[in-house]
């Protein structure tokens, strides 16, 4: 029986053009296209036994019909119901309790709301905001960033209280996260796929973009095997219990060799060849093509949710 996995991508090429090109060398009864998505009716399912979705975070009209696949069988990676749901907020507390180093972190009331939102409807909400007393907990530098989002978009490191309230006053309706700054000798992403694979790389976000993967050796030195180890382990452990079969996760690294949890929203990570370098570029994409013709062999096991029961 032929199988298909499907590919939602934005303006990418490298990355879903050598992963159809990886399945189709593989010889199986797997083969791999780019997804079409047209105007779909709510009872007809979609031909892809899996879809990776790379882009709805961006183009939301994907988002209700990655669901409707979900429930019709199709596997989809990543899950659309908790990748919507999902935020740095709550990813802090949970690497908190399951043991992990994280920075201190705050969730923001936000600047502004629509014009459906009058004072009374913000009657639940303590006001003024105590910034000084946030200052004194996180320490100075600080960062305030989205909840939500990725690409480092919006992410601002502020040094004084004044520059944290420009910001801040410069919101919008954005929920922000204030965040405890931690000062590393080491920056590391590891890449995971699968939940299980793991890939560690150096990675300096104060390069430019293409220079992040590419040249961090330049500037910081290798990991010690006990720390590589230790941040392959603890990455396995957060995909784990966020359920991300695609995702990285960055590490800063501190000269006592203690690693902190900074950021590990980012379900459609780059993957593109010139971001990543050949080697680690050739790692993922033959890691992909393991995870996406192992889930179309598989039976359809859709993540456990309420309307599932009552479908049983």
């Amino acid at each position: 029986m032929a199988h298909l996995v499907g590919l939602l991508v934005g303006r990418e090429r490298s990355f879903p053009d050598a992963l159809i090109s990886e399945v189709g060398k593989r010889q199986t009864d797997v083969s791999a296209c780019y997804a079409k998505i047209d105007a779909l009716r709510f009872d007809r399912p979609l031909p892809y036994d899996v879809l990776v979705d790379r882009i709805s975070h961006d183009v939301t009209c994907y988002q209700p019909v990655l669901k409707h696949a979900v429930l019709h069988g199709t596997r989809v990676v990543n899950n659309p119901f908790w990748r919507i749901a999902d935020d740095k907020f709550f990813n802090a507390a949970l690497a908190h309790r399951l043991g992990l180093k994280v920075p201190k972190t705050y969730v923001l009331p936000q600047h502004s709301y629509g014009d459906d939102v009058t004072t009374e409807s913000l009657t639940n909400l303590v006001y003024p905001i105590d910034w000084e007393g946030l200052v004194r907990d996180l320490g100075l530098p600080l960062y305030l960033k989205p909840h939500w989002g990725g690409g480092w978009r919006g992410v601002h490191r502020v040094h004084n209280l004044q520059e944290m309230l420009s910001v801040y006053d410069h919101s919008g309706n954005q929920t922000l996260i204030a965040q405890e700054e931690i000062t590393w000798v080491q920056y590391v992403r590891c890449i995971v796929i699968g939940k299980e694979q793991v890939l560690p790389a150096l990675w300096d976000p104060r390069r430019s973009h293409f220079e992040r993967y590419t040249r961090a050796a330049e500037s910081m030195p290798a990991l010690t095997l006990e720390v590589e180890k230790r941040l392959v382990e603890d990455s396995r452990a957060i995909c784990r219990a966020l359920g991300y079969d695609m995702n990285t996760v960055e590490w800063a690294i501190r000269e006592d060799g203690t690693a902190y949890a900074i950021d590990f929203m980012n379900s459609a990570p780059d993957l593109d060849v010139a971001s990543l370098g050949e080697e680690k570029f050739r790692w993922a994409i033959e890691k992909m093509a393991d995870l996406v013709i192992t889930l179309a062999k598989e039976p359809a096991r859709a993540p456990k949710h309420h309307w599932l029961k009552a479908l049983a």
